[in-house]
This record gives C-alpha cells, structure tokens and sequence, in this order.
C-alpha cells in the first residue's frame, strides 16, 4: 500500500471518529463535503434504526394477523398528523436555534430551544385528549372492518394517549440538530429505539411474569421506549455540557420568541400535513380497493419502503443544519453549495436502493407474511414505489433546505399542489373510474413525487430562501 492511500485511509479513519465521537465543529468554514460527511453520519445513523424499528415492529404485529396489521397501518396514517406537529415545531426550533449558532449566540440558542418545547407541550394536549377518548372512532373513520376495530382500538387508544412523547423526541432532536450536535440526536432516538426493540417481543407475546398484551403490547412498547429516550434528552439538556444547555429560568414564556417559532412552525406543520393527510387518503382507497390483504401489504411495503427513505431523511437533515448556520454567517452561497452537494450524495444512496427493491422484493417480502393475497401486493408496492427513489432522495434535501433557511412556506405550497391536487385525484382515477384498484394508489406514488421534487429544484435555483430573516 503507497503512504498516499495510506494517508487517505487515515484521513477518512479521522473523519469517521470526528462524526462519531460528537465533536463540536464550525460548519460554516472549510471544506464543505467534510462539514457534509460530518453532519450526515450520525443522522444517518439517528434514522438507520428508527427504519429498524418501523420493520422490527411491523414483523411482531404482521404475525398477530392481517387485521392488526391493518390496524397499526391506519394508526399509523393518523398519528402521522402528529408526526407532521412534532416535525413542524422541530423543523421551526432548528431554524431558528441554527441561526443563533451561526450568529455565535449561545444564550439565544437556549432560549429558542426552551420556548420550542414549551409551544410543543400545549399543543399535543389539544390532540392527545380526543386522540385517547375516540380511538374506535376513528379506526371506523380509516374504513377499518369491525374486527380490525375490536382488536386495534387499545392500541390506538395507548398510541395517541401517549403521543406527548412523539412530539418531544422530535422536536428536542430537531434541537440538537440546529446546535450541529447530531451525535446527541443520533444517541437520543437509538435509546428510544433500542428499548422499543427490546420490550416489543416481551409485551406483545410475553416473558417469565410479564403477560403477553398481545397487539396492546406493541403500543405499550413504542411509548415506553420513546418515553425512556426523552428522559435521555433532557438528562443531556439540563446537564449544562453540550452546545444546548437548559436552565429552569427559561421556562418563563418568552412570547416573542414563541411567536417566531409560530411564524416558522405553522407552514411547516402544514406542509407536512398535507403530506400526511394525502397518504391517510391513499391509505383509505387501498382499503376501499383491495380490502384487509391489499391494506395489509401496502403497510407492510411501506414500512419496508421507510427502513431506507429514513437514512435518507437523515442525510436531508444535514442540509437544514448547514443552510441555518450558513445564513446565520452571512454565507448563502455556502449554504446553497452545501445541499447540492447533499442532494448528490443522496441520490446515488437512493438509486442504489432502488436497485436492490426492483430486484429482491420478493425475498424480502416474504420475510414478513406467508399469506400468499398479501405478499402480491406487498411485492408490487414495493416495486412500483422504490422507481422513484432517486427523486425522494433530491426531493427531501431540498425541503429540507428550505426548512433550514425558515422559508416553511416554499415547500407548503409545493406540497399542497403536488399532493393533493395531483396525486390524490391520480390516484383516485387509477384506482375507481380506471379500476386498477389499489395499483393505481401505488402508480401515483413515485409519478407525483416526481413532479414535486423537479418543482422544488426550480424553486431552489431561484434563492429566495437565502434572503428570509429569522
């Protein structure tokens, strides 16, 4: 081996330690792929085993049969509004705490990050209640059939009952990730996620004196590991070590702050329920369409789907940071070079994985049901979905970056479009008038995200985003 690959392999060897290790870095100087890489691994990491434990769940409950299956599916398509408050504040809390760590303003960072969490409290009330109280009612709402209802609605119930430790997970997260302290974000969700995976198979079959709960036990795991990983959080938070550092002082409501936050945040939490309320709608016309076995194999793909399209979330997560800290130092080209060097890397990742769906998704499938109606469409949603791929994976980082820089608006309106006036009606004619049937749900996937992710490209070469003020 030449001392020149020598000094390479050295060299990637440090700056895989540095990621790792959650060193504190200056992401608004030097080389931007080594601020990229930086960034980038640990949040890949952070989202490499919440995609594990989306399948790891997924592979308990399918065996519990395709009614409940079916049931976490249609929860999961609801509590996704939830998913979509919890991003929108996280996503605001990231922009603005990132601009403060751009501006060299640890104290206002803290502040930020503080207020976030207090805006994020009063809002999972309003919708963890009524969440808690009709969870029958709104499986039935889904178009669950009555058995689904019986067996899923205590799983529902504990789900949105608990949904408060959904909502601070992401949000504190989306706080670390603004200060660039990824390690502790990647460290916080394994910690969440590992303690899922472990009381998962306890809970739902049962373990020397612990009972089996069946399907409840699925819900019982996801709160309690979530739960166990936000006590994490904020151990770290109020420990005082890192570059975020709270202090019971700032509990005190600081409105200015907290109507930025809501400036930011509303946009946001729109733009992603948009995205959420289009796929409880594709959810509802595979159910309609196909019935329990269709509904069953699209939940079971697209958790198949999610195990890869988080990592790449992940990398996307990386550009937020990097355009925030970059606009925060006066650097928006910086910044603008800083995601399409992300955009990049992100592709080739997703065409990969493209690659490998197109070609084993069958063996893969079969891993998680031998019910022979259900693995067909599970097989062909898989196909059909992962031929989009590399436009997700562009598509992400640049709503992210628009996020990152506070323009939540940008990517609002893209999504309102591109969803629900062109997927949802695409979907809707394939399935019914065209009778496809839940095919035609799963054509429209990748042919409107497509369409989103080449409209926000354009919208991003424009760089209106670099002139917003935070």
């Amino acid at each position: 081996m030449t001392e020149t690959k020598k000094g390479r392999m050295l060299s990637v060897w440090h700056l895989l330690k540095q990621a790792v290790n959650g060193e504190q870095q200056d992401y608004t100087s030097g080389s931007i792929r080594r601020s990229v890489i930086l960034l980038a691994i640990p949040m890949i990491l952070e989202m490499c085993l919440e995609s594990v434990f989306a399948v790891v769940d997924i592979f308990f409950v399918s065996h519990l049969g395709k009614h409940a299956t079916s049931t976490v599916g249609l929860t999961e398509s609801v509590i996704a509004i939830v998913y979509s408050l919890a991003i929108g504040v996280s996503m605001a809390a990231t922009a603005m705490v990132a601009r403060r760590v751009g501006e060299k303003n640890r104290e206002e960072a803290n502040k930020s990050g503080m207020q976030a969490i207090i805006l994020a409290v009063a809002i999972i009330t309003i919708i963890s209640v009524p969440g808690f109280v009709y969870a029958a009612d709104i499986l039935r709402f889904m178009g669950a059939e009555e058995e689904a209802v019986r067996i899923g609605s205590g799983y529902t119930r504990i789900i949105m009952g608990g949904s408060i430790v959904i909502m601070l997970l992401f949000l504190i997260n989306g706080i670390f990730r603004g200060a660039g302290d990824a390690m502790m974000a990647m460290k916080s969700l394994w910690v969440a996620n590992i303690s899922n995976i472990i009381l998962c198979p306890i809970l739902i079959r049962g373990l020397g004196p612990v009972p089996a709960f069946g399907l409840n036990g699925a819900a019982m795991a996801t709160t309690i590991g979530r739960g166990i990983g936000v006590c994490y959080q904020f151990y770290h938070l109020f420990k005082g070590k890192g570059m975020i550092s709270f202090n019971f002082r700032q509990l005190k409501p600081d409105w200015k702050i907290i109507a930025s936050l809501i400036n930011i945040a509303w946009p946001a939490t729109l733009q992603f329920l948009i995205a959420s309320g289009s796929w409880i709608v594709l959810a509802i016309l595979v159910v309609q369409t196909g019935h329990s076995d269709a509904s069953a194999g699209y939940q079971i793909a697209i958790r198949v789907v999610l195990f890869f399209l988080l990592p790449a979330w992940g990398m996307s997560n990386a550009a937020a940071t990097l355009v925030g800290q970059n606009l925060g130092a006066r650097q928006p080209e910086r910044a603008q070079l800083s995601v399409l060097k992300t955009a990049r890397y992100n592709a080739v990742f997703m065409g990969l994985v493209s690659l490998i769906f197109l070609v084993f998704a069958e063996s893969i499938i079969t891993f998680f049901t031998k019910e022979v109606v259900v693995r067909q469409y599970a097989v062909l949603a898989m196909r059909i979905i992962s031929a989009g791929y590399i436009f997700y994976g562009i598509g992400m980082v640049m709503t992210n970056a628009f996020n990152g820089a506070g323009d939540t608006r940008t990517p609002t309106w893209i999504n309102l479009f591109g969803f629900w006036c062109f997927q949802i009606p695409l979907a809707y004619i394939l399935s019914k008038p065209l009778g496809i049937g839940p095919v035609g749900v799963f054509i429209a996937i990748p042919v409107a995200e497509t369409a989103i992710t080449i409209t926000a490209y354009i919208f991003f070469r424009r760089g209106n985003w670099k002139l917003l003020k935070v």
